[in-house]
């Protein structure tokens, strides 16, 4: 089975082609240039690996959470290429992409979601199969939902903005911490197989984000009232 991922719910773009547990992964920084970036990442991995698109099994695509506008990027070019060549889609939670990329049994992944917030989940792998213990959901870090026990590890840019927050909400739980590791292709393509592999794989049409925040673009009358409501709280 060969399986094309795509992620760009970060300031990253990574894209990674996975065939019989094997990953190649091509990822830059990309700030705003995901759009510009993409398709040609894909191409040059497809050259690199000698594959056409149409030799794929499925495309994968991390749908979310993560910047509103990197995450349309990768559902609306997945759409793209799985229908012209006629392909099956897998979406992959960016949290539980952290959560594989770990490498760890215990994970809880959290992102930072900007205005004071995260997008959080928990995560623990049995027999190779990951199983949510917290639903991904968007909270202040002082209000992250609550897991049971220790020997957690923190992943995800959360951990990085609000570190002092979420030590003590997590508090003789936490054996590590990465602030650094965000969601990547080649995460999002072992899980994305995964899901092939079960007969989980979605019509193109079905390539869509998560979001996890009802309201994703404000207009600048309601960006002032909030600034004013935050600064009289």
């Amino acid at each position: 089975m060969r399986v094309l991922a795509l992620e760009t719910s970060t300031e990253y773009c990574s894209v990674a082609l996975w065939q019989d547990g094997a990953v190649v992964e091509r990822c830059e920084l990309a700030g705003q240039k995901h759009s510009e970036m993409l398709i040609a990442m894909v191409n040059d991995l497809l050259q690199a690996t000698g594959y056409k698109l149409h030799a794929m099994d499925g495309i994968a695509f991390g749908m979310g959470p993560g910047s509103f506008t990197g995450v349309r990027i990768a559902c609306g070019v997945t759409q793209g290429l799985a229908f012209g060549a006629n392909l099956p889609v897998a979406g992959v939670c960016t949290l539980e992409a952290l959560a594989e990329a770990s490498g760890k049994p215990r994970v809880i992944a959290a992102l930072d979601a900007r205005m004071g917030e995260i997008y959080h989940a928990a995560y623990e792998k049995h027999d190779g199969d990951w199983t949510t213990v917290s639903q991904p959901c968007l909270c202040k870090p002082q209000d992250a939902p609550s897991v049971p026990g220790d020997g957690w590890f923190g992943a995800g840019s959360g951990f990085a903005m609000h570190s002092r927050i979420l030590s003590e909400r997590h508090a003789g739980q936490l054996q590590g911490v990465d602030g650094a590791a965000v969601p990547q292709a080649a995460a999002i393509a072992v899980l994305g197989a995964a899901q092939f592999m079960r007969g989980h794989g979605m019509d193109a049409a079905e390539a869509l984000p998560l979001y996890l925040r009802d309201k994703v673009a404000f207009k600048t009358s309601e960006r002032e009232q909030q600034t004013c409501a935050r600064a009289n709280s």
